[in-house]
């Protein structure tokens, strides 16, 4: 019964979603893609700042309401969630700004998607809120950017080429882009690895991972020359964050009857030209982590981009990415697929990936598992097919390529 009413609840919402965090630099490119490509959407802006709100939207002529409400004033993000189908956060880092929103969202009745790739602060949620939000059929689903969608919708996608069980998949990444304050800001907000991050199923529910599994997860990088693809393997510079939320998939498949393989594994590496050129990129985050782990990382900040700023227009349209997927049945049949998408990865296919995520939950009547589904869900989980389908529209090639 509380499904119903909250799906009914749903229908009579003033806005199909509301953009938390637009004054950002990644949420400014959201306000943008929104205004450039859906003009017939009932939408707002919402943050701290008034005048800043009111001055994107001069400033991008957007036809858009602004909200006003704090991260740490609950009744205000109540207010909020209560006017509107999906929230879409670009506000990190998460830890510090996103708790309350996603509290918000789950007593209020409207689903939830971001952009973090925090997931210590991800596994909290999946605590506090995947059983509520599961009974209420409330989608919360964290990593709709750069950092979870290629990995964890690339693999689902090559997965759904099989008609048979599935063994092993291995993504391999290649991108062009730049930084921003945002990211650098969330990165000095992390004391090191946790022990949370350090355990390859932290978002796994209990109990859904075997010895086998967990053997053949361990974290770590291989430079050799990859079977299948031109290319070296080496350090794959967001696997702590993404390949948690691609096993987190598996697992609740799993639970929905859609299992992947028995004792399925997933893998994540950078792709690089050169032997050397692994190397160098492989040894120098390595380096540069462990810098960022001690008090030097004082030394660095300041050269580093601030909140707000970020990579250059000329940057952003220059910038892509590319997944590759290596893929092996039960039987030992290998497939190759890739996920191909124009613009710098980390903000503008961000906010492509996250704002057609979002609109798959104001708009979709089709999403994976029925209307009444919900909970602290992934990419692939959570919209499937339906965001595939979005993101395929907008110029997002996903590609069998052996």
């Amino acid at each position: 019964m509380e499904k119903q009413e909250n799906t009914e609840h749903m229908i009579k919402k003033k806005y199909g979603i509301i953009l938390y965090g637009a004054t950002g630099f990644t949420g400014k490119i959201c306000c943008k893609y929104f205004r450039d490509n859906y003009r017939d959407l009932a939408w707002a802006v919402a943050g701290r700042n008034k005048d800043k709100l009111e001055q994107v939207k001069s400033d991008f002529e957007l036809e858009c309401d602004v909200i006003v409400a704090h991260g740490d004033d609950l009744e205000s993000l109540k207010s909020l969630a209560s006017q509107t189908k999906v929230v879409l956060s670009t506000a990190g880092p998460f830890a510090r700004y996103g708790s309350l929103l996603v509290q918000a969202c789950v007593e209020e009745g409207a689903h939830y998607t971001d952009i973090t790739g925090e997931n210590h602060w991800v596994r909290g949620l999946i605590d506090k809120h995947h059983s509520e939000a599961a009974s209420k059929g409330i989608r919360i689903i964290p990593s709709c950017g750069y950092d979870s969608i290629p990995s964890d919708l690339g693999a689902f996608f090559t997965i759904s080429q099989f008609n048979k069980p599935v063994t092993r998949v291995d993504v391999y990444h290649e991108a062009q882009g730049g930084a921003s304050g945002g990211t650098t800001e969330t990165i000095f907000t992390m004391d090191g690895l946790t022990k949370e991050m350090r355990d390859p199923f932290v978002l796994n529910p209990e109990e859904s991972v075997s010895e086998e599994q967990r053997q053949k997860s361990k974290d770590g990088f291989v430079i050799e020359q990859v079977d299948g693809i031109d290319g070296w393997s080496g350090i794959g510079m967001m696997a702590i964050a993404n390949t948690r939320v691609v096993r987190r998939s598996v697992a609740l498949m799993e639970q929905n009857q859609k299992s992947y393989g028995t004792n399925f594994t997933f893998g994540e590496h950078g792709l690089f030209s050169t032997k050397r050129m692994a190397r160098l990129a492989s040894y120098g985050s390595i380096i540069a982590f462990l810098v960022l782990a001690t008090p030097l990382k004082r030394l660095v900040r300041p050269l580093l981009p601030k909140p707000g700023e970020g990579p250059s227009q000329e940057t952003q349209d220059k910038g892509w990415f590319r997944a590759t997927f290596v893929a092996y049945a039960e039987d030992n049949e290998r497939k190759i697929c890739s996920m191909y998408g124009s613009g710098d990865p980390g903000y503008k296919s961000t906010a492509k990936l996250v704002c057609e995520s979002a609109l798959s939950l104001a708009r979709s009547n089709e999403l994976p598992g029925g209307s009444e589904y919900g909970g602290v869900l992934t990419p692939a989980v959570g919209l499937g097919d339906v965001l595939i389908e979005r993101l395929r529209n907008k110029e997002i090639e996903f590609k069998v390529l052996h």
